[in-house]
This record gives structure tokens, sequence and C-alpha cells, in this order.
């Protein structure tokens, strides 16, 4: 347990920082498996609509420093990619 007040609200911040960071986290997998499944179902028309969607959270993810921008571009080409073979 910290005993200094700056200490304290270090560890209050670092909590805050983490729930929205897990909150990110989850909502870009969430859209994720909605992605794949949609692709695994043949549903091209809805996929291209979503896709969309996922760049915007992953863009934002790496803005606000949650995932890092290389992976954000990895996953956002890949993405991309099988969209393409599916189609």
């Amino acid at each position: 347990m910290p005993r200094r007040s700056t200490s304290i609200r270090t560890n209050r911040s670092a909590k805050k920082r983490r729930l929205r960071n897990l909150r990110i986290k989850q909502g870009v997998k969430k859209t994720l498996k909605k992605f794949h499944a949609l692709i695994a179902a043949k549903n091209i028309d809805e996929a291209k609509k979503l896709l969309s969607n996922v760049f915007s959270l992953l863009d934002k993810a790496a803005k606000k420093g949650v995932i890092h921008p290389n992976t954000a571009s990895r996953q956002k080409s890949r993405l991309s990619l099988k969209l393409r073979k599916a189609a």
C-alpha cells in the first residue's frame, strides 16, 4: 500500500487507464470476431460495411496508445486481404 499521496493518485489514475484500455481492447476483439464470422458465413456485403467500423476502432485504439500503431496497420492489412480473398 503506497504511503505518499502522489503514489495513491498514480495508482488511482493507473486503474482508470487500465479499465479504459481493457474496454477498448474488448470492443476491438468483439468487432473482429463479428467480422470473421461474417467472412466465414460468406456475408461479404455486411463484412464490407463492418470493415470501416473495424478500421475506425483500430485507429482509435492506436491513437490512444492501447495498441501499437504498427499492430493496427498490420491487422487492417490482413483484414483487407481476407475480405478480398473471400470476395
